[in-house]
């Protein structure tokens, strides 16, 4: 870590109770290390609300592999996007039904169009896409 510069917080103390209680259940050794923790996660959520930042996301869904032409509608959203999609798992679930995990890379407003139109895909049961701010300080 760079410069360290330490700060005082006043709180009430049920709040502070409830939220050592808090950090406890998570694993946190510290006040400070779940502090930091709650202040990188508001920063990056602020990032990611501008469509023009840098990020990183996964687009989770849950699909019928027998679902017409999906599996290569899928490919083709992916080799269509090669600078952006820098991973993918797929995994089985059962006799049916399949999740798919594609990584990617970019601009948020970028990804988010992509990922969207992953989840809109005829077939796909469910899905999700989960950012990450990939812009450090």
């Amino acid at each position: 870590m760079s410069q360290v510069e330490r700060i005082g917080v006043s709180l009430d103390k049920k709040l502070l109770s409830r939220f050592d209680k808090l950090i406890a259940g998570q694993g946190y050794q510290s006040r400070s290390e779940a502090i930091r923790d709650l202040v990188r996660r508001q920063l990056s959520t602020e990032q990611l609300s501008n469509p023009d930042a840098e990020a990183v996301a996964a687009v989770f869904l849950v699909y019928d592999h027998h679902s017409t032409k999906l599996t290569e509608k899928l490919m083709d959203l992916q080799h269509s996007h090669i600078l952006q999609v820098i991973s993918s798992i797929h995994i089985h679930l059962d006799k049916h039904d399949c999740l798919e995990v594609i990584v990617m890379r970019g601009r948020v407003g970028e990804i988010s169009k992509m990922g969207e139109n992953i989840l809109s895909l005829k077939g796909v049961k469910l899905g999700r896409v989960n950012f990450v701010s990939s812009e450090s300080d």
